[in-house]
């Protein structure tokens, strides 16, 4: 059993011996990355934070023109859609003016074409008809008063018969 003992105490001391040099790997390891990570951050401290102070002081600086800017941006979008609205309300009235004038031209014209066939036709009825017919009489009196004259004429000069002239 002594012979057990002493196994048992030996591997006991290798194992403590093993988890010691695993620590002292352990430590070494953290050693080298903590050397790493403060590098890192002198690195970011000397070159990151001026610039992040840098933006930030651009930022405090730039942000009232930035605010009177948006200000500005935002009355000029109020006075532009205030004027649209205007445009719209006068482009309106004026369509709508223009659509009366149309509406009344349009029965102004009809109006003139409709008396200008009444006086056309009265006139057809009232002056031109009677013409015609004065004018037919006329025309009837004219032929009748020439065939009558015409026919004294040939009865007095008829000496040679109308068929021999013919020939």
């Amino acid at each position: 059993m002594q012979n057990l003992l002493m196994v048992f105490i030996g591997v006991t001391a290798f194992a403590v011996l093993l988890q010691a040099g695993i620590l002292a790997g352990m430590y070494l390891a953290m050693r080298k990355t903590t050397a790493r990570v403060e590098l890192l951050a002198e690195e970011v401290k000397t070159k990151v934070l001026p610039t992040a102070e840098l933006a930030h002081t651009m930022i405090t600086d730039l942000r009232p023109k930035i605010e009177n800017m948006v200000e500005n941006v935002s009355a000029s979008t109020s006075m532009v859609r205030v004027q649209l609205e205007r445009l719209d309300a006068t482009l309106t009235d004026i369509v709508d003016r223009t659509r009366l004038q149309v509406i009344r031209a349009d029965e102004f014209v009809t109006s003139t074409m409709d008396k200008l066939e009444e006086t056309r036709e009265a006139v057809q009825r009232t002056v031109v008809s009677p013409v015609r017919h004065v004018s037919g009489l006329l025309h009837g009196l004219t032929v009748g008063v020439e065939a009558f004259f015409s026919r004294r004429r040939a009865q007095n000069s008829a000496t040679v018969p109308q068929d021999e002239m013919f020939i």
